[in-house]
């Protein structure tokens, strides 16, 4: 048993045109990082594409490679897949266009041109959004024959789809004296100390962590799979691993749920307070029971066979 497929096709065109485009302009943004001294929100301002560009380049290739494993894919998925990729690029040319203006692209409605390109970046958003779910949902109705990739790739689709949800709370309905109508962070103000990289605010809460721990669900349950496959694979069968993947999956929603709510109480991710703290026991303690609850009903592969 084993979750490496050979892929039923190759990858759907746009999918790799997105990963190629994404993987250029990630290039050129940490040039930009490295040679461009404009700062914007405490850091360099070609940080955020060269952050987005490397986040939808994983995306893309992980997309497209859940999607070579269908045997045969209709036409609502050739088409989903295109408009992820036309969103994904509208979202892309914002950000670039405003850091050449050298200003904010999110939640951006201080002029006229700024509020129409923050409307025109919502919308792309909504719309990838949607065909993200008309994709997960022919995935699930289509499943490979390998159960394990199958659940791996259905749990990384939904907890991407969780991820997306929580970047919700950072819109608010009425802009601010400086013409913002958002905010990353919660309780401070967006531009304070960040954590490196990453940016996330270190006085305050930040739900750009729940989100970016739930957009990358897509990658980590499928790598769970495969490692469950190839380090225990001669040691539990195959029910015994979809078990075992629908547990981590769970764990990982919790996960996301809790850096959520620690955020939206204004609380940084470093200095978790008491209520966190049991939060996240409890999630643990959850998780080890279940695992161990799963491990403990094993069969052997040899003896599932033989049933």
């Amino acid at each position: 048993m084993t979750t490496q497929l050979p892929r039923a096709a190759p990858w759907p065109r746009p999918l790799t045109v997105l990963v190629s485009a994404m993987a250029a302009l990630a290039v050129v943004s940490a040039v930009g990082v490295l040679a461009d001294p404009r700062v914007l929100s405490g850091g360099p301002i070609w940080l955020k594409p060269f952050k987005f560009s490397v986040s939808l380049a994983l995306y893309g290739a992980t997309l497209a490679w859940m999607l070579s494993h269908l045997p045969r894919r209709s036409r609502v998925v050739e088409w989903s897949a295109t408009v992820v990729v036309a969103m994904a690029l509208v979202e892309m040319l914002v950000i670039v266009v405003q850091v050449l203006r050298g200003t904010a692209s999110h939640f951006n409605v201080t002029t006229p041109l700024d509020a129409a390109l923050w409307r025109v970046m919502g919308a792309a958003i909504t719309v990838l959004f949607a065909a993200h779910v008309v994709i997960a949902i022919v995935l699930l109705r289509r499943p490979t024959t390998d159960r394990v990739t199958t659940y791996a790739v259905g749990l990384g689709l939904g907890l991407s789809l969780l991820g997306m949800l929580v970047a919700f709370p950072m819109v608010r309905s009425r802009p601010t004296a400086d013409g913002i109508t958002g905010a990353h962070s919660v309780g401070v103000p967006d531009g304070g100390p960040g954590l490196p990289l990453v940016g996330w605010n270190t006085t305050g809460g930040d739900l750009r962590i729940g989100h970016f721990v739930g957009l990358h669900a897509m990658q980590l349950l499928p790598v769970l799979a495969i490692l469950l496959t190839r380090f225990l694979g001669s040691w539990l069968d195959e029910r015994t691993h979809v078990r075992l993947l629908v547990v981590g999956g769970a764990a990982y929603g919790g996960l996301i749920l809790l850096l959520t709510w620690q955020a939206l109480r204004g609380q940084p991710l470093l200095r978790p307070d008491l209520s966190t703290v049991a939060a996240g026991v409890a999630l643990l303690a959850a998780t080890a029971t279940a695992t161990s609850l799963v491990v403990a009903r094993r069969r052997s592969p040899e003896l599932a066979a033989a049933v």
